[in-house]
């Protein structure tokens, strides 16, 4: 189905910090929710400040890898849903530990227009993480460093 395959390019996207794409993806205002993992109410945002947040972090890691599976999807009426099972990884060389993990599920919503799937809503519903949960303050000084 068209509307899922704009969600795996989100993610594909994401993980090569090709920004342009993770633009065209998102409708250009975002409810954006990942209280379960950070406890910041959802918020309807800009794409380009989802994106230009995603630039302070993402590319400071050496390597993220979002992975997504088991995908349940809906779609009536220009409306879409899709829920899916999701697991970032995260590589950064660091004495502490080179790894941080979180898996969660997503719910996602995507409206058509002019004929192309767009995300309007982002949740992620946090499982648990592992590994080293310092990492992205350490993948952040690294891009400030650069």
């Amino acid at each position: 189905m068209k509307f899922e395959s704009q969600v795996k390019r989100l993610f594909i996207a994401t993980d090569s910090c090709d920004w342009e794409t993770v633009k065209e993806v998102f409708c250009d205002k975002v409810e954006l929710d990942y209280s379960s993992l950070s406890g910041q109410p959802a918020a309807e945002l800009k794409a380009s400040d989802i994106i230009d947040s995603w630039k302070g972090l993402l590319p400071g890691f050496t390597h993220t890898h979002h992975q997504i599976g088991n995908i349940l999807s809906v779609e009536k009426d220009g409306l879409a849903s899709v829920f899916c099972y999701g697991t970032a990884t995260h590589y950064l060389e660091n004495e502490a530990g080179n790894i941080w993990t979180v898996v969660g599920t997503y719910d996602l919503d995507l409206v058509e227009e002019k004929g192309t799937w767009r995300i309007s809503k982002m949740k992620f519903n946090f499982k648990y993480q592992d590994g080293n949960t310092n990492l992205p303050q350490a993948a952040m000084e690294a891009l400030k460093e650069a």
